[in-house]
């Protein structure tokens, strides 16, 4: 797809045209600030700027505690409490780091909703919607790694849990797990391998983003149309845009400032309150929590990992098919991964013409039963794995498959949809009266607090 036609940079003095003959960094920065925007983005397009900046701030806290943090069996919990009581400032970055964990899924959360909602992984964007499926997988293998490192109780049984789901897999799970573990059991190899591959991933995960946010630069930036900005001329398509400065880059800058006022709220008042106690106690082979529970963005797929037990009719059946080869622990796995694989195949199954839920009047219930459904398997995967939480569990994972693998495919075949506008200027003078902001892209007053 070309791109969306607009000023290129043109270097004036002589400095800046002998950089721009050399290497056109200068042009770069140009086309990424002044990248012409859909005039009519709503407050839900604010979350890539606070995703990147939960990741830088996540960066750089993380490398001023690993100067202070000891990757040993012996020494870390103690130099955890090192960091905390004798560190200047140490207490405010650990807990700025460990709370900026909690910021960077709630607005990967919002982030993806908001893409699911107004159809963002529609053609042509179906690669910039899988690249961010895959910096979603690398912050939870971060965000599980991390938890491990203060070696608390929950931190031990949590890792000695999940790198146990390893081990399910048929032929390769014991060596796999062995592998991971650095040794049988979860020990000092397992601590130091953890350590250092959650100091890797964050810069694996700022390349994909840099990749990640090309890639829309490339297609051009959704918008809650769902309409594409026309590409036939300059003029059209300023009628349709505004440069992404300076009207964007306040308009995020104001919602950044509004989020990081609540976070650092939480930071100074209420740091522990989304983490476990358990993990105040130093980690203790002998001694077994009453209730592991991983961290609360891990729940909802924690709770799909739980549903499918030895007598669901679907793993009895896998069970028998394959032999004995796949067991509920191993069907559990499968549908934990599962759940995101399907999240990832949406641009493929959802077979619908129209992108945005806006005009989508079956699709909006559907939806939101997923939103719903997103938030109760949250809650259930902090519940114990018995009755009636097990049932409600599969219940609940039963509509999120049901939702990507039977839903969206069939709602493009049956589903009517509504009257859509024909360009994004005519949506944005429906919304605001009348008013087009303008012919030449420049904005009304009303533009920057769209």
């Amino acid at each position: 797809m070309a791109g969306i036609p607009h000023d290129q940079y043109e270097p004036t003095t002589g400095a800046e045209k002998w950089v721009h003959r050399r290497i056109p960094i200068l042009g770069l920065l140009y086309d990424t600030l002044m990248i012409p925007t859909p005039k009519n983005l709503n407050w839900m397009w604010i979350w890539g700027i606070v995703l990147t900046f939960t990741l830088l701030l996540q960066i750089i806290t993380g490398i001023v505690l690993v100067m202070h943090y000891t990757p040993h069996v012996d020494l870390a919990f103690g130099s955890v409490e090192h960091i905390m009581r004798n560190v200047n400032g140490g207490w405010a970055l650990r807990y700025i780091h460990a709370n900026g964990a909690s910021l960077f899924f709630i607005a990967v959360y919002a982030h993806i909703f908001r893409n699911l909602y107004y159809g963002s992984y529609k053609a042509p964007r179906e690669i910039t919607w899988v690249i961010g499926i895959v910096i979603y997988l690398l912050m939870m293998g971060t965000a599980f790694m991390g938890y491990v490192l203060p070696w608390g109780q929950m931190s031990f049984w949590g890792a000695t849990v999940i790198t146990g789901l390893f081990g399910a897999i048929p032929f390769v799970g014991e060596g796999l797990q062995t592998w991971l573990l650095g040794g049988p059991a979860v020990d000092n190899a397992t601590l130091t391998r953890f350590f250092s591959l959650h100091y890797l991933m964050p810069f694996l995960i700022l390349g994909l983003t840099i990749v990640h946010i090309w890639s829309f630069h490339s297609t051009g930036n959704n918008n809650p149309t769902g309409v594409e900005v026309r590409r036939t001329s300059k003029e059209e398509a300023k009628r349709d845009t505004l440069p992404f400065w300076p009207y964007f880059v306040i308009k995020d800058a104001f919602a950044l400032a509004v989020i990081l006022l609540v976070f650092f709220a939480v930071v100074g008042f209420m740091p522990n309150y989304l983490g476990h106690p358990d993990n105040y106690i130093e980690a203790n082979a002998l001694a077994t929590p009453a209730h592991i529970v991983p961290e609360w963005y891990f729940l909802p797929f924690y709770a799909i990992l739980r549903a499918f037990t030895a007598d669901v009719w679907i793993v009895i059946a896998a069970n028998w098919i394959t032999g004995g080869i796949v067991d509920a622990k191993f069907f559990g796995v499968v549908a934990m991964f599962g759940a995101i694989v399907a999240m990832a195949l949406a641009p493929w199954l959802d077979t619908s013409s129209v992108r945005s839920g806006r005009y989508r009047p079956m699709f909006k219930w559907f939806f939101l039963v997923l939103v719903i459904d997103f938030f109760a398997l949250m809650w259930l995967g902090a519940m114990p794995a018995e009755e009636p939480w097990a049932s409600l569990s599969l219940i609940a994972s039963t509509y999120w498959f049901a939702y990507f693998l039977v839903v969206l495919p069939l709602l493009g075949v049956f589903e009517k949809p509504l009257a859509r506008p024909a360009t994004i200027e005519e949506a944005y003078a429906n919304e605001h009266g009348g008013s087009t902001g303008g012919g030449s892209g420049k904005a009304t007053a009303a533009t920057p607090a769209e």
